[in-house]
């Protein structure tokens, strides 16, 4: 057993036995909101947003990015489960901002194993063969930080099957402060348009 494993197995044992009342909480969550952000390890949407067990939906990939597997699971999170507002959540200093498509698939191309990154950039220290598939993804990279939050909710507010009266809202999470940083063009284009939006109050669960 790797001691990754072990860890796991081990800290799962003690969150289960003081698990308690969390058992019987509802499927839909409480808060009947969503946040759609990013994967990276410093990024904990329990603590930056203030959340507990059974208060939100979070959808996570690499980048927070509207992806079409993410807007699956925001239909998914309003149609069936009832959320009511969605936020989108980029950060600060985002792998995803340190290499492109062509990098990418040059990569995988070369080799499978983890590369290396250095003032150079990225670069292959792994043994091959590599893969080709990789021409096949786009991999959804980031330019600039800012606009790819607005491209984003813009995607997510002009999908079909995205209802108009569901507000979104565009920030960057930023990892030196811990502070989240509007970003006021995305939120506008992502706000309510049809009727008035007018979220029910959150009550906590007894």
């Amino acid at each position: 057993m790797s001691k990754v494993l072990s860890e796991v197995l081990k800290a799962n044992q003690s969150y289960a036995t003081s698990f308690g009342d969390k058992g019987k909480l509802a499927m839909p969550p409480a808060r009947r909101f969503a946040i759609l952000t990013c994967m990276d390890a410093r990024l904990d949407p329990a603590k930056f947003a203030g959340l507990a067990e059974g208060d939100a939906h979070v959808i996570r990939n690499a980048g927070g990015r509207a992806s079409d597997d993410a807007i699956r699971s925001l239909v998914i999170s309003h149609k069936l489960l009832g959320t009511r507002e969605w936020f989108v959540v980029h950060h600060t200093d985002c792998g995803m901002q340190t290499f492109n498509d062509t990098v990418m698939r040059s990569l995988l191309a070369n080799s499978l194993d983890t590369a290396a990154l250095d003032d150079m950039g990225w670069r292959d220290v792994g043994n091959g063969p590599g893969s080709v598939e990789g021409e096949y993804i786009d991999w959804l990279t980031i330019r600039d930080l800012k606009q790819s939050v607005v491209d984003d909710v813009r995607r997510i507010r002009n999908h079909p099957l995205v209802p108009h009266d569901i507000p979104i809202y565009g920030y960057v999470y930023d990892v030196r402060s811990g502070s989240l940083m509007e970003v006021g063009e995305a939120t506008k284009i992502g706000s309510a348009t049809v009727g008035e939006f007018a979220a029910e109050p959150y009550r906590k669960a007894a």
